[in-house]
C-alpha cells in the first residue's frame, strides 16, 4: 500500500492535523509549512525533523509514528485512534 494513504494523527493524544496546521522550522530557518506535505523535511532549509510537536497536546513524537496505514488485507485501520483510547 502507498505510504501516501496513510491516516494522520498525534501519537500521544489522537489529535489529527487539517491542512492549514502549520509547524515552524525553528531554530534553524523560520519556514513555516505543514510538516506532513513534506513528510517532515523542511522545504526553506532541507533539515529533516525526526520529532514533530503536536500543537493540541504539545508533546513531540517520532514524526513517522504519526502515520498510520491501513491493513490491506483486512480494509480497516491497523490502529483506530478510537480504540487506543484508554
Amino acid at each position: 500500500m502507498s505510504r501516501d494513504k496513510a491516516d494522520i494523527w498525534c501519537p500521544e493524544c489522537k489529535w489529527r492535523p487539517t491542512p492549514e496546521c502549520r509547524w515552524v522550522c525553528t531554530p534553524r530557518c523560520g519556514t513555516v509549512w505543514n510538516t506532513f506535505w513534506t513528510r517532515g523535511v523542511c522545504p526553506g532549509c532541507a533539515v529533516k525533523w525526526t520529532h514533530t510537536a503536536c500543537l493540541a497536546c504539545q508533546k513531540f513524537s517520532p514524526h513517522e509514528a504519526w502515520y498510520h496505514h491501513r491493513d490491506p488485507d483486512a480494509g480497516a485501520q491497523v490502529a483506530d485512534p478510537a480504540s487506543l483510547e484508554a
